[in-house]
Parts: C-alpha cells; sequence; structure tokens
C-alpha cells in the first residue's frame, strides 16, 4: 500500500498517511541523491570561499530533488524493469507530481533569483539540460538519456554546475574573480572538478550496471548496454583511478591542499564496496548505500574540520 500498511482513521490515520506520503516522496525523490548535492555544495563552497553556503546547500538539495523526481517519473518502464522502489506509486500520480513539481520550480525561479540573482542563469542551464535529458526534444525526437556517453557526462556536469558553479558565480560576483581563502586559487578549482567528475562518472556507471535489464529495455545505450558488463567494470576502475591520478598529481604540484587531497579516500572506499557487490550483481540496495555512504563520508569530513585535526586550517 502506498500510505500505510495498516487501515487507520481519525487523526492518528492522517497522522500516519502523512508520514506514508513524505517516506515515499523522499524514495522517489532519492533522497540519497539530493543529499550528497546537498553536502557537495555545502563542503566544496566552504572550500573555496572559507564561508558555509547554507542558502546555496537549501537551493541545491531542492535541484537535485526537482530533478530526480522527473527522472523517476519518466523512467518509470524501466525501473519497473530494475525493480526500483516507488515505481507503482509515481504511476498513480505521475500528473500531479508532475504538476506539483514544476510549481514549485518556478515559484523557486523567482525567489532565489530575489536572493542570490548569481546562480540563476547555472539554475537555468541544469533545468533545462533535464528537460533535454528526459523528454525527446533533440533532434529526431531523442532524448538526451539515450545518447551514447552524452548520458552520463550530462548527469557528472549538473552536479558541476550545481555543488562548484553554485558557489563559485556567487563568490565572484559579490568579491570578485580571485576572492578565494589562502591555499585556494584558480588551479585548485580546476584539479578539484576534474576529480569530482570523473569519480562522479565511476559512480554513474556502477549505477548503469544495477539499471542494465531496464536500460535494455528501453534501448537506452549505457556502457554495461553496449560493451557489455565487464568492460563496463573496466570502464568503472579506469574513472576511479583517473580520479585518484588527478588528484595526486594536484597535491604534488601543490594546487591542491591537503585538505582537499584527503577526499582521495572516497574513490578508494567506494572501490573496496562496489567490488564486494559485483559477485551478486550491483542491486539497487548496492547504489543507495554507496550514495549514504558518500553522505557519511562528507560528515565526517566536516566533523574533521570542526576538531581541528591536522590541514583542516585554511
Amino acid at each position: 500500500m502506498i500510505w500505510s500498511t495498516r487501515s487507520a482513521v481519525g487523526h492518528d490515520g492522517g497522522q500516519m498517511r502523512e508520514k506514508g506520503l513524505l517516506r515515499m516522496l523522499a524514495v522517489v525523490g532519492r533522497m540519497h541523491i539530493t543529499a550528497i548535492g546537498a553536502l557537495g555544495v555545502f563542503t566544496f563552497g566552504w572550500l573555496f570561499t572559507g564561508d558555509y553556503p547554507w542558502f546555496l546547500t537549501g537551493v541545491c538539495a531542492f535541484d537535485w530533488f526537482f530533478v530526480n523526481l522527473i527522472n523517476r517519473i519518466v523512467d518509470i518502464k524501466e525501473d519497473n524493469a530494475n525493480a526500483i522502489p516507488g515505481s507503482e506509486f509515481l504511476a498513480k500520480y505521475q500528473r500531479h507530481l508532475v504538476l506539483f513539481g514544476f510549481t514549485l520550480l518556478l515559484v523557486s525561479l523567482v525567489v532565489v533569483h530575489l536572493l542570490n540573482p548569481a546562480i540563476t542563469g547555472l539554475r537555468m542551464t541544469c533545468h533545462l539540460m533535464g528537460v533535454f535529458y528526459n523528454w525527446p526534444f533533440l533532434p529526431g525526437g531523442r532524448r538526451l538519456k539515450e545518447q551514447y556517453f552524452w548520458k552520463n557526462m550530462a548527469s557528472a556536469v549538473g552536479f558541476l554546475l550545481t555543488v562548484f558553479g553554485y558557489p563559485l558565480v556567487t563568490l565572484t560576483w559579490e568579491k570578485g574573480f580571485h576572492s578565494f581563502p589562502p591555499g585556494i586559487t584558480w588551479a585548485t578549482v580546476v584539479f578539484s572538478a576534474l576529480f569530482f567528475l570523473l569519480f562522479v562518472l565511476s559512480y554513474e556507471v556502477i549505477y548503469d550496471l544495477r539499471d542494465v535489464n531496464g536500460d535494455t529495455l528501453a534501448g537506452i545505450r549505457t556502457y554495461p548496454v553496449v560493451h557489455g558488463e565487464r568492460t563496463a567494470i573496466r570502464i568503472v576502475d579506469g574513472l576511479i583511478f583517473s580520479s585518484l591520478l588527478v588528484l595526486a598529481a594536484g597535491y604534488v604540484s601543490g594546487f591542491v591542499p591537503w585538505r582537499i587531497y584527503i577526499m582521495a579516500g572516497a574513490p578508494v572506499i567506494q572501490y573496496v564496496v562496489y567490488k564486494r557487490a559485483l559477485p551478486r550483481g550491483i542491486s539497487a540496495k548496492d547504489c543507495t548505500f554507496i550514495t549514504w555512504m558518500g553522505v557519511a563520508l562528507f560528515l565526517i569530513y566536516h566533523l574533521w574540520v570542526v576538531a581541528d585535526l591536522p590541514g583542516a586550517r585554511f
């Protein structure tokens, strides 16, 4: 059942239905991805500006919730084939959720523009990219999601535009192009962005390994569908090790400080966890666990900063 496993009435029943609805919205909005996007902008925003970007964190959380909700609505057929939770709920309330989501988006664009006009261009770019990702508006009636290579790249670029772009454009809008805290330069940003891009791409291909049945059914050309799962695994490994090499090169060259280089632990941990899951096949629970693990690592990172451990200071 959608609302609850019990049939209750009255005030208590209303509370149970409300909790059930909120739980289901969390599932279909992929709160693990929303959380890691929000903590990403919170973390890199602090690293690149020296201040905690609370407002941008909330905006990023909303944007990723909206993107994930629309993705789930569009992907009902594939998600059913991949046994992804929440598909029945989405099929039943599809029109209502689309109307609800786009209404909130339009309101947020106006409100956020009034409070922080610097990020409006990036936000509109991200959501426009999401429209082309999910609906057949490309030449030939194609979706960006169906395009080999560009599917994963579009998602990874979306993370870069939000996690890196929101705080950087806000900083340059308010303080100028070179107003970084000590130890941070544009070279630091470039090394960090390339590391993050490669790492996110590895994570995207792991999700494709989970979705291979549904993507095959829907004709979506992912690496596992086109090249087979064995080659896709090699691609994941290559992306993970490439991300580590980029971060190490930035650290050795002096452009990446220790407080950013320590993030190299995240790809290493992801590598170990996903390799342990491979023999039985990557599942939806594995992908969710890997993502929540990333959220936990971001939180631990900030506890390290609060504790003023070595390398935490600017």
